[in-house]
């Protein structure tokens, strides 16, 4: 480990736009997007006025967790000796000194602090719950691979994504809307939650081999090659398989239209299922990504057909 990038010295000491935006990691951005998205069309479905400051602030106070989860995890791995010059992912902007140690993590707090400041509307809207899903989801997003229990150094990162990029960005956005939470908001934020967490499980699939060199105990180490792939099967066909709630419900078009995008999960899971970790992955993030947001945006649009 290079000691110097542990303190305010660089390679490169300007803080290059490009940089900045490498370290935020675009590829993982859909995960602050698509329960937004979703959630949108649940709420026209039950045909509820939608308030579009909350949505606004919602996927504001949304991105900046997303980001300022990825500084941290950007400093922590290369500071744990995660991130070295063997991991065959893209390059991590403190592993490879464009910025400090120290520089990326205060740019993770000021991420969380935007988190704050686009989040107190909505606590003014919905009351102490909110306040409760807001700090915890940053906390999380702290503790993703910092702290005394770094999740994705226990294998818990994958359950992370599920609860805060599925089932409690769902069900907040579904509860600041309409005062409320059901069954549906529930059904969806498992889906979201299972597209969501594609991303995490091919990035830990690519990296299994650096990772557990280092004790980084992803679910993909502790699986193994084999049963990570499986658990990748899973997660790219769960929503599909939880979509007959919609059907049972004679909800079709929640069911039919987010479908369209099955064929691009199919590609993905025929590719992770061919191939070892590679830097090939790379390409899989990417298309899964795409997977997410074409579902969730099919979901928007198949509850205006119901809805019309």
């Amino acid at each position: 480990m290079n000691s110097t990038n542990l303190s305010s010295g660089v390679k490169n000491p300007e803080l290059s736009l490009k940089a900045l935006f490498l370290a935020a990691r675009p590829k993982t951005l859909s995960a602050a997007v698509v329960p937004i998205v979703a959630t949108v069309g649940l709420v026209l479905k039950m045909q509820v006025a939608i308030q579009w400051w909350i949505v606004v602030c919602a996927l504001l106070s949304s991105f900046c967790i997303q980001i300022g989860t990825n500084f941290v995890n950007d400093a922590m791995d290369f500071k744990k000796g995660a991130d070295t010059d063997k991991r065959i992912g893209p390059a991590r902007m403190t592993q490879q000194g464009l910025l400090s140690y120290r520089q990326v993590m205060s740019l993770a707090a000021l991420f969380f602090a935007g988190a704050v400041l686009f989040g107190l509307p909505l606590v003014l809207h919905g009351g102490w719950i909110i306040v409760v899903i807001g700090l915890v989801s940053i906390l999380m997003g702290y503790a993703y691979t910092s702290g005394p229990v770094p999740l994705a150094y226990y294998g818990l990162g994958d359950l992370f994504v599920i609860l805060f990029f599925g089932l409690v960005a769902v069900g907040g956005l579904f509860f600041l809307l309409t005062g409320a939470y059901n069954l549906d908001a529930l059904v969806l934020g498992l889906q979201i939650g299972f597209l969501s967490t594609i991303l995490i499980a091919i990035n830990n699939l690519r990296d299994i081999h650096t990772d557990k060199e280092v004790g980084k105990n992803t679910l993909a180490v502790r699986f193994g090659v084999f049963g990570a792939k499986i658990w990748i099967c899973f997660l790219i066909l769960a929503p599909f398989l939880m979509g007959y709630y919609w059907l049972y419900q004679k909800k079709y078009f929640l069911y039919i239209v987010p479908t369209l995008a099955l064929p691009l999960g199919l590609s993905v899971l025929k590719k992770i299922i061919q191939n070892d970790p590679s830097p090939e992955y790379n390409r899989y993030l990417a298309k899964s990504a795409a997977y997410g947001l074409i579902f969730s945006f099919g979901f928007l649009i198949g509850a205006l057909v119901n809805w019309l």
